[in-house]
């Protein structure tokens, strides 16, 4: 079975929770951010953006790196072809 990329992200939408929507929209338009900053910037609690970040990164929409004591999140390729599809559908 094959399905289109844009077919895959409708269902990887449907299954991610609301604050997901929330951390990509955020990281779409301030860019890459620290947990604390994406926190606030997105309204996502910080124990609950910590589980969806790791969704997002398990998927390949995200990318952490440590910098510091900071972990660092952005979007990557894929994320920013998420947000491409799903803002034209």
């Amino acid at each position: 079975m094959t399905s289109t990329l844009a077919e895959y992200f409708v269902g990887v939408q449907r299954r991610l929770p609301d604050e997901a929507e929330r951390v990509l929209k955020a990281l779409d338009e301030h860019g890459p951010m620290n947990k604390e900053e994406l926190s606030l910037t997105a309204k996502v609690k910080r124990a609950v953006l910590d589980h969806v970040v790791m969704q997002l990164y398990a998927l390949g929409l995200v990318e952490v790196a440590t910098e510091g004591k900071s972990k660092m999140c952005s979007l990557t390729t894929l994320g920013w072809d998420y947000i491409s599809i799903s803002n034209a559908g």
